[in-house]
């Protein structure tokens, strides 16, 4: 015990000058010493607080011990007993805000990288050569459909299969996967990792259709009507938002959610591939959330020269997760904080040639704690950009609040439900961020979860 490290096993990564010029996975993965060693740190708590952080209970110190003891396969049956995706978490939950957060370690020292050994066991169990067939649940003989493909639709349809319902998956676009294939890059969660957690869900019999835009190919009243019995709403937050400012319309202003659909689901970075993709030389992302960091690091690797984060709070409350911002600042991409945009400015073609910001200073912290920005006056100013790219936010899509009697909406346009996913309306339920708006990968699981166990008991309680 008296010489284990203090900090973290260190992640391997691409090197910052390598890595931004090419779409690969930044972070490597720890070989098998560094996880074992890594493990070997965890103090296995009596009360388990990490636990209490996770917003799917993944049961960590059970796995963590068995990756001590080297047995890759059990901490692997620990870890899926609770979480269907952990490729995809081990990458992208903000595990310092959440299990981390919690950990004992990290009172003297850093935390246990929990995220880093989540990662580590599934990259494991895909890597191996022999297959495991996933066990088919025999089928209780009841139907549920479900809403999109995304996190929380995932969760939710795994949770449901492995109870033995029918399960239907509805995904609008020509590939499951939702935001982990359209929104979050190649370099940060390889697409392949997404396709390989989804082929596990088929494999457990749930089925997939795509191209199917519920709310105008069929509504969730046809869903009833084709004998669902209960169906899970996960749409997503796919509608972008803007600044509302002058100069908005010009060429070569885009929504963050429209790059990264276009790069991402649409392959816009591989030469083997003919989506269109502008050629950026200068470049200001507006925000400074992980959607943020993403399409600014995209638009790096798709060649820009600069690449600005404008945002108008400081360094202390910047809302994308430490790991993201570090991964930017090592690839050049430039912060300009604490300043706020009033209006895009174009040549007389209709281009973007600048974007004019006003510097901000920090005042009295808002309802949340937040400290609120305060314009200076007289502070304008003008940074030359030939591309804007808006990253402030998406709201969910009014396709089903437009096409669904029973249901209520929150006044920024997210389905109302209550713990266990239940909607105003029978038999309806809801999650992750067609409910929250944009929010995180793993709080939409845990909303997917929580639908689940809802659906069951629903369905349980109408039968009975």
């Amino acid at each position: 015990m008296a010489n284990m490290r203090m900090d973290k096993n260190p992640m391997p990564e691409q090197d910052p000058v390598v890595r931004a010029g090419n779409f690969d996975e930044v972070a490597l993965g720890y070989t098998p010493e560094m996880a074992i060693d890594e493990a070997k740190r965890c103090l296995n708590c009596h009360n388990t607080p990490c636990r209490t952080g996770c917003p799917v209970s993944v049961r960590i110190p059970e796995f963590i011990a068995k990756v001590a003891e080297g047995d890759f396969d059990a901490a692997y049956e620990i870890i899926t007993s609770t979480n269907s995706l952990p490729a995809v978490c081990g990458r992208v939950c903000p595990q310092e805000k959440q299990c981390e957060s919690k950990c004992v370690r990290g009172i003297k020292g850093e935390s246990v990288g929990i995220g880093r050994l989540e990662r580590f066991v599934a990259d494991y169990h895909m890597n191996k050569a022999e297959k495991v067939v996933p066990v088919v649940p025999e089928s209780n003989g009841h139907k549920v459909a479900v809403v999109g493909s995304g996190p929380s639709s995932l969760t939710c349809a795994g949770d449901l299969r492995k109870l033995g319902y029918d399960v239907t998956i509805f995904e609008a676009f020509h590939k499951a996967g939702g935001v982990l294939v359209y929104g979050i890059p190649q370099f940060r969660l390889p697409k392949e990792i997404v396709a390989a957690e989804i082929e596990n869900l088929k494999a457990m019999g749930v089925n997939i259709i795509t191209n199917a835009i519920i709310g105008k190919s069929e509504t969730v009243d046809e869903l009833f009507q084709d004998g669902y019995e209960a169906v899970f709403i996960g749409s997503g937050a796919g509608l972008p938002q803007f600044l509302h400012i002058p100069g908005e319309n010009l060429l070569g202003v885009y929504s963050a959610n429209e790059l990264l659909t276009r790069v991402n689901l649409m392959k816009a970075y591989r030469d083997d591939y003919d989506t269109p993709i502008k050629h950026f030389n200068r470049v200001a992302v507006v925000g400074a959330g992980n959607v943020a960091m993403d399409a600014s690091r995209v638009a790096k690797r798709l060649g820009a020269e600069h690449v600005y984060i404008t945002y108008r709070r400081g360094r202390d409350e910047l809302p994308a997760r430490k790991e993201e911002v570090e991964h930017a600042e090592a690839e050049g991409i430039e912060f300009n904080l604490l300043n706020n945009p009033v209006a895009i400015i174009g040549d007389e073609n209709g281009n973007v040639k600048g974007i004019e910001l006003v510097k901000q200073e920090l005042g009295e912290p808002d309802e949340k704690g937040r400290r609120k920005p305060v314009p200076i006056e007289g502070s304008n100013w003008v940074l030359d950009v030939d591309t804007v790219i808006i990253a402030i936010g998406t709201s969910p899509n009014p396709l089903i609040r437009n096409t669904t009697q029973g249901l209520t909406f929150t006044r920024k346009g997210g389905i109302e439900a209550d713990e266990n996913g239940q909607t105003a309306r029978e038999g309806v339920f809801a999650g992750g961020d067609a409910v929250t708006g944009a929010a995180t990968v793993i709080l939409a699981m845990g909303a997917g979860k929580a639908g689940a166990k809802g659906i069951d008991e629903y369905i349980k309680n109408k039968n009975k």
